[in-house]
Order: structure tokens, then sequence, then C-alpha cells
């Protein structure tokens, strides 16, 4: 341990020499922010690169001290260790794209997604404006949205059987009550279906089908269905809801076709369950705009197919509502489905906790350190309750002393023996996920409370990391679609949502940020030029802590990061080689 620290020490010490010398920076000697997550491997395209053969003290303003506060990291010098990183760094054009770290960020962690977008800038800026105007727009038709996106992930497999006829899935959304009704007599209805146009001639007349009903051996077409048909015409409240919608028969002919080709017997039982009607009638009004748009509707079953095969095909009611009313916090967690594990793991500590929101943040920033808490809940009580003596918990002291005389909060860490110590073993996890750029978003009260009202799925769903970012995309994705429609978007926001679902979704968490990039061409064109570098950086915790330091954008628009690239690269030896 001593030789760690002796290592450790020497380190420091060789890199505020370097730092002092090379860039006149100084003061370099202070404890690092990141923990050191390892080095990582790359290779980088082509692009355009400074000509810098030598760093001198005037490249960096004396008394700026956003850059040595970001040379201090252990996750800047993991980076620097990074071959993608340090050409990236070099590109003439990185730092202007590094001044927009929330957009940059969100590029790496969803490179595929953008790989095809970024080559075209005029899409691009459509897209990105489009975004903007949704953000600004859905606001409460947003939880409208969620329910009907939640309904058709739960129902993957009706919606697609339904919407290979966008017209039938309309008609049902118009004349829901009707359609639920019918949906509890599945023989008599199928007879409806695949023979539309013949009840055409009860429109008007609702008594003369109940009589017909009634008596359907007498009609040939009735009759393939007829004790179906005898018991919905002995069914009053079937019939009243029949009789309250004058049009409905009308509708039935009018999409005769469309009924006939959704009502086979291979896709009947899928598209026209009882569930599948009920949720279509519980949501109606989304459900009349998004059939209305047949690519949007395409767009949307494929996302909710996604999210539906991410749970096995065996969805949980409660973690569908939950992943996609929260979708912007499982998109963070995708990257990090150790901690949503976790969380879904102490779902009661951690909801207490979530009521102290700054204390919380600092543990999760500091994961390690409260690892010697564990066991030993009354320790961690008494340090709280005197935070402004621990140079940690000092950060939030407020937060840490109401913390502490939180009975509940207290007694729910204290019931949960392994808190502390999972906290500690998925340390880098949860310092990735609660950056001041994610951690509102991760862990605000509703997100962790739809996790802790579902924490069995959760817990399941976590343990597969391809599960967990298929189901996040596509959950981000269906919510703003949905929300599109909801909030009665403009007709190009809602073709952008079709075409370009993911990407979409990503831009409306971040409009301002996208709108911002669309605008820089030029650095646009570094992420188009090295996508498979930002694919590999965007799920490295060192590029996400890094990105997310506020150090990193000061240090760009003052023109002193690529020498600070430089120069921490020459106190490894070799350009960065040498470990």
């Amino acid at each position: 341990m001593a030789s760690s620290l002796s290592t450790s020490n020497n380190r420091k010490m060789f890199l505020t020499g370097a730092a002092v010398v090379a860039v006149g920076l100084g003061a370099y000697g202070l404890g690092r922010v990141y923990p050191p997550l390892g080095p990582s491997e790359g290779t980088i395209g082509a692009s355009q690169r400074y000509v810098n053969a030598q760093v001198s003290d005037k490249d960096v303003t004396l008394g700026d001290t956003s850059v040595p506060e970001l040379m201090q990291t252990d996750a800047f010098e993991a980076m620097v260790r990074n071959p993608s990183f340090r050409a990236l760094a070099a590109d003439a054009n990185f730092a202007t794209l590094a001044q927009n770290p929330v957009a940059m960020s969100a590029l790496a962690a969803n490179a595929d997604t953008f790989k095809a977008l970024a080559s075209d800038p005029q899409a691009f800026r459509a897209l990105a404006q489009s975004a903007q105007q949704l953000a600004a727009n859905n606001g409460a038709a947003n939880a409208v949205g969620t329910q009907a996106a939640a309904a058709m992930a739960m129902h993957a497999d009706s919606f697609k059987a339904l919407a290979s006829q966008p017209a039938a899935l309309n008609a049902v959304a118009q004349h829901a009550p009707v359609f639920a009704s019918l949906s509890n007599y599945q023989g008599a209805l199928q007879v409806m279906l695949q023979n539309a146009s013949a009840f055409g001639r009860f429109g008007g007349n609702v008594a003369a089908f109940q009589q017909a009903a009634a008596n359907a051996a007498a009609n040939s077409v009735l009759a393939q269905a007829g004790k179906s048909f005898e018991a919905l015409a002995a069914d009053a409240k079937a019939i009243g809801a029949i009789r309250n919608d004058a049009s409905f028969f009308q509708s039935l002919a009018a999409n005769a076709a469309a009924f006939k080709g959704v009502s086979t017997n291979a896709n009947f039982n899928a598209a026209f369950n009882a569930s599948a009607m009920n949720a279509v009638a519980a949501n109606a009004a989304a459900f009349q705009s998004i059939s209305a748009n047949a690519n949007l509707l395409q767009s949307a079953v494929t996302q909710a197919q996604s999210i539906h095969a991410a749970f096995g095909g065996s969805p949980n009611a409660g973690a569908v509502q939950a992943l996609i009313g929260n979708a912007a916090a499982f998109q963070v967690f995708a990257s990090q489905p150790a901690a949503l594990a976790v969380l879904a793991d102490h779902a009661a500590a951690f909801q207490a906790v979530s009521a102290h929101e700054a204390a919380m943040q600092v543990m999760l920033q500091n994961a390690a350190a409260f690892g010697r808490f564990g066991g030993n809940v009354a320790a961690f009580q008494q340090a709280a309750a005197n935070a402004a003596a621990n140079s940690v918990m000092a950060q939030a002291g407020k937060s840490f002393e109401a913390l502490a005389a939180d009975a509940k909060a207290m007694t729910a860490i204290r019931n949960d023996a392994a808190f502390f110590n999972s906290l500690a073993a998925n340390a880098a996890a949860f310092k990735a996920v609660s950056t001041n750029a994610n951690f509102n978003a991760a862990f605000n009260s509703n997100a962790v409370n739809a996790v802790a009202a579902n924490a069995n799925a959760f817990e399941k769903f976590a343990a597969n990391a391809k599960a967990v970012q298929t189901a996040a995309n596509a959950a981000q994705a269906l919510s703003v679609q949905a929300a599109a429609i909801a909030g009665r978007s403009n007709a190009q926001a809602v073709q952008m949502a079709a075409s370009y679902p993911q990407a979409f979704a990503v831009m409306t968490q971040n409009a301002n940020a996208f709108v911002q990039l669309a605008n820089q061409p030029a650095a646009l064109q570094v992420f188009a030029r090295n996508v498979e570098a930002f694919a590999r950086l965007g799920h490295d915790a060192n590029f996400q802590g890094v990105v997310s330091n506020a150090a990193f954008a000061t240090a760009a628009r003052s023109g002193d990061l690529a020498n600070a690239v430089n120069a921490t690269a020459a106190s490894f030896g070799a350009n960065g080689r040498n470990n």
C-alpha cells in the first residue's frame, strides 16, 4: 500500500512539474477528482490536425484554472492514454465540438443512431429544429403520449397486426367503446369484421341488428357464430354502446377491406383480443392521431416490439409504464446497467435517500468512500450529522444533516445491510450516471420511485445489458413519437419522429444544444469523420467523466485543450504509450 501511495505521489509531482514547465499551469498537486477506470483502446479516422511540435508557457493563460483542474482528474489521464481521444483532440475543429459537451456526449453515447444523419447537415438541422419545437410545446401532452406508448409496448403483437391496416386501427379508435364491448364476443366480432359490408345495412337501426343477432340461426352470415351473436343480443350494455354510436355500422362498411385484411384467423386473435381493444379505448384520441400517419404508426410499432422483446416477451405492466414514463432516466442507466441493477436491488434505501438529492449525488460521486460505512450505519449517521467535519460530506452539508435527522430514511438504510458495500463495489458506474448532466435525469424522485415500485422486474431486466440499451433507446423514441402526436406537433416534427425515431428522441432531451451544433457544420463533421472512435468513447465512463467536467468546455473555449492533452501525454513518456 505504501508503495502504491508513493507511486501515486510521484506521478502527481511529475505531472505538476510537466504542467508548470510545459504550459505554465502551476499548482498541480491537488487530489484527483475521478477514480481511474483503466486505459481504453481505439483507432481514429483521418482528420485535420494542429501542427504543434512543442508546447510553451505562452500557450496557456496564467491564472486560468480550468485546464489544471481538468488535468488533475484521473479520468483525463485515462483519456490521454486513449489514442482515439488524443487524435480527436488534435483535430482543428474538435475544440468547437467540445464547447458543446451536452451534444458531444449524446452523440458519442448514440453514435450508431447519428452515423448517417451527421453526414447530412441539412437533415440534421431540420431534425434539431423539429425536436426543439416539440420540446417547447408537448408539455401536458407527454402524459397522454406515455399512456399510449405503454399500451403499444404491452400489446406489441396486437398493434403490429392492426398497423398492417392503419384504416382499421383508426376506425377502432373512433369507435373504441363499441369495439371494447364487442371484444367480449369474439366469434360475433370476427364474423362482423370479415363481412363488414353486409352489416352496413344496420346503420341507424340498432333494433334490427339486435333482432337479427337474437335469431342468428336464421341468417347465413350470423349463423357462422350463432351462439356468440345470441349472447351479444342479450347483453344490454353492449347493445347500449352500439346504440350510442350512430355511425358505427357505416364506418364498419366503409372500411370493409381493411377489416377483412386484419381479421383473418392468423391476425384476429392478436389484433382484437379484449386487452388490446381496452387499451385502444383507454387512449382513443392518441390512437386516432397516430393511425392517421402510416409511417409514424409503423415506426412506433417497431419501437414497441423492441421494448416487448427486451422483457423476454412477457413485459410487466408497471415496469413498462415506468420505463416509458422515465425514458430519459433509463437512457442514462443504459450506459451503466450495473447502476440500475444496484438501484433495483436496494430500492428502498435509494428511495429514502432520494429525498435528500444533494447528499445522494455526493454519495454516488464518491461511492467508494462510503464503503467504510458498510455494517455501521450509526457511524454514517453520526458523520452525516456533523457533515462540516468531513471534506466529502461538507460538499452538501445541510443535505447530509437533514438525512441524518430523517428517521425513516435512516431506518431504510439500516434495514439494508449491503447498501454501502454495493455502492462501493459499483463506484465507477455510479460516478458515470451521477454527473451534473445525468443526475437530475436518472435520480429524480419520479424515476427512483418508479424503479422501487417495480424492483423485482427491473432487477431481472438490468441483468441483461443489451436488453437495457435496446429498451431504453426504444422507450425514448416511442415516448417522443406518442408525445408528438398527442401534442399536435407540426407535420415536419411528426414526419421526423417517424423517419429518425431514436435520433429525434435523443435531440428532444437537449434540443437547444443540438440546434447550436446544427449551426456549426464543421464541428458536426468532426463527429461524422470519426464515428467509430466516438462510438468507443461513448461507452467509456472516463470519457463521460471528462466531458461532463465544466472545465472541459472551458478549456475548449480557451483554446488550451489540445495543449493540455499534449502536456499530459508528454508526462507519460513516448506520447502516452507508456504507463
